[in-house]
């Protein structure tokens, strides 16, 4: 009876393991399943051409080119002459042996690459005698091609798709072509198309016997869709050239619709260094270049102190607030005392010899003892700091400083405007304004990017609303819709409370800090800004060379460009990004330059001993290591 009882059992269980089985295969099926994942049907792929970019003027920016990989399908390959097909393709049998070993592990059934972009000398020579190995054929593939070498951090580049990818999607193999940052990342699915598919039914000899159900599943490729990006080319190799021998970020936007049209990052890179055979190596000594870091993109990632800009925004939010007036006056004696302790003092060099001074004036002369005193009365404005310190935080935050934009760029950071929240875990007892003082003039604790910068400038030249930065212009010829990039956002600040700040801005460029770098028949409006620069070496506090910055618009009454220059350790606002900005403003709306002396010294300079400095020094090193 046991026994009987037993066999029925057993034969149960192997009934409900096929039942269940059969279940998996026909109802559940595995997201790879039919028809390319079966063994006894082999699958031809026909790739499509990547879409093109173009700038918004319709220079082409990246275009496609022919590339020959040499393709295995494991169980397919017979025994062969491996000495002769290494040295068909210049390879050693150590890397035969683990370049086939990693498509076994793949898939023994599924293709994928063995070597990748042949020259087109070795495969017109390989192409002859390939018929003498089975299993591998070739595949050719389309990879890009960079006419205009700039713009590396706007375009990205595109790579291999690796097996972690491969496996977990339905639609790239091991070995395709992926985009990967910038704009070949963030469209990939409208660059890349659709591949075609053809499908073959194999015997059990692997010979092809016809098409697979009659070619039912057989796909025609889709090419991929062209792109007019918003970025002015020629804009853009102007300012990467005056970036050379320079670290920084410029960002330049149309306040009128949000358009990026220059988004420079230094040091960078040719894009072409990424395409072809030597990718794999350029891209290791790129990505590994921790002092310079070519592919950081200092305009969206580099988070700085926004310096003396953000003065503009305390006063602004001062006015929303009601705290002072435009006839509001404040007396400067060198620097502004907020306690009793010798360090309790923020210097000033704005030069207004104690005469009383009203917002006009301390913008245009960058005075920190009347935003010192503005951003006390904010803060203490409220029924206490917390409350005071958060609207303050909101006011700010709906320029776009403290959170990521929205723009359709796959990188970047969010920089940072602290409230309540942020300062309670700082402070463990009552805090006041004295204890965030430096907040008012663009130090302390804010930290913004070039692109925030440049936003929060489009928004001051608009008169109190932005379109959020966006780097996309047409998809197919169709111009974008999306309402993220068409509709405004507005700031807390009323469009009344902007005009003083622009005459200010103005006055920057026609008698304040910037005046040696007005161009005739531009009405520039600015601010320049001095952020200071430390660093600690073997726990001590180094003081470097200060960070230059500047934001501006132009013209004043119809702005067609908003810039936020960064030039890291240039020293004094109005001395390099000053002139820098001028004539990236005078090349845009010009499209020439007047004043040939002034660009021929910014495309000379070269910072470089300064970066030197930061380099870690011998005696340094060694007692890091004791």
């Amino acid at each position: 009876m046991k026994r009987s009882f037993l066999l029925l059992f057993l034969i149960t269980l192997v009934g409900i393991v096929y039942i269940g089985r059969l279940f998996q295969l026909q109802v559940l099926r595995p997201k790879k399943s039919s028809p390319i994942f079966s063994s006894t049907v082999k699958v031809e792929y026909d790739y499509p051409e990547r879409g093109y970019v173009y700038d918004r003027n319709g220079k082409l920016l990246v275009a496609n080119q022919l590339s020959y990989d040499v393709m295995v399908v494991p169980k397919e390959v017979t025994p062969l002459d491996t000495l002769q097909f290494c040295k068909l393709l210049k390879i050693d049998k150590e890397d035969f042996i683990k370049r086939l070993d990693k498509a076994e592990r793949y898939a023994r059934w599924l293709p994928s690459v063995f070597l990748k972009q042949l020259a087109k000398e070795d495969f017109a020579y390989l192409q002859e005698k390939l018929d003498n190995f089975k299993g591998f054929y070739i595949q050719k593939r389309i990879i890009r091609n960079y006419p205009i070498k700039s713009a590396a951090n706007v375009l990205g580049f595109i790579s291999e798709v690796n097996e972690k990818i491969a496996k977990n999607s339905n639609y790239y193999e091991q070995g395709e072509l992926i985009g990967k940052l910038g704009i070949e990342k963030q469209y990939e699915e409208v660059l890349r198309g659709v591949k075609g598919k053809k499908y073959f039914k194999r015997n059990n000899l692997n010979e092809i016997t016809g098409p697979y159900k009659n070619g039912s599943y057989d796909t025609l490729a889709v090419p991929g869709k062209d792109l007019v990006l918003t970025i002015d080319s020629d804009l853009q190799r102007y300012g990467e050239a005056l970036m050379k021998g320079k670290r920084g970020g410029i960002v330049a936007i149309q306040p009128q619709t949000g358009e990026l049209l220059a988004l420079i990052s230094a040091p960078s890179y040719d894009p072409n260094l990424l395409v072809g055979r030597k990718r794999s190596t350029n891209s290791t000594l790129l990505f590994k270049d921790t002092i310079n870091m070519p592919t950081f993109d200092r305009g969206l990632q580099a988070m700085y102190a926004p310096g003396s800009p953000f003065k503009i925004i305390n006063g602004l939010i001062g006015l929303q607030e009601g705290v002072i007036d435009p006839n509001f006056r404040v007396r400067c004696y060198h620097g502004y005392r907020y306690g009793k302790r010798k360090n309790e003092f923020m210097g000033c060099h704005c030069k207004t010899g104690g005469r009383p001074i009203g917002l006009k004036t301390a913008i245009a002369k960058s005075c920190n003892s009347y935003f010192a005193t503005v951003y006390r009365k904010i803060i203490d404005h409220a029924e206490n700091s917390k409350v005071g310190i958060n609207n303050w935080s909101n006011h700010a935050k709906s320029f776009g400083l403290g959170n990521y934009l929205g723009y359709d760029l796959p990188t970047g950071m969010k920089g940072r405007i602290p409230d309540s929240t942020f300062y309670n875990k700082w402070y463990k007892f009552r805090y006041g304004p004295t204890h965030t003082i430096s907040n008012a003039i663009g130090q302390g604790e804010v930290e913004t990017t070039p692109i925030q910068l440049a936003n929060m400038t489009a928004a001051i030249a608009n008169k109190g609303f932005y379109y959020r930065p966006h780097i996309v212009k047409k998809i197919d010829g169709s111009p974008i819709k999306a309402a993220t990039y068409t509709e405004k956002v507005l700031t807390s600040i009323a469009p009344e409370n902007f005009d003083i700040a622009i005459e200010a801005m103005h006055e920057v460029f026609t008698k304040g800090t910037a005046r040696t770098s007005r161009v005739k028949g531009i009405d520039i409006c600015g601010k320049t800004g001095t952020v200071e620069n430390f660093i600690r070496r073997n726990g001590k506090k180094e003081q470097l060379t200060d960070h230059s910055i500047l934001v501006a618009f132009a013209p004043k009454d119809n702005p067609q460009i908003a810039l936020a220059v960064y030039i890291e350790n240039g020293g004094y606002g109005s001395t390099i990004a000053a002139p820098i900005t001028s004539l990236l403003i005078e090349k845009y709306l010009n499209g020439n330059i007047s004043r040939k002396q002034v660009e021929t010294r910014m495309l000379n300079l070269s910072l470089q001993a300064e970066y030197d400095k930061l380099l870690p020094k011998k005696d340094s090193i060694e007692s890091g290591t004791k």
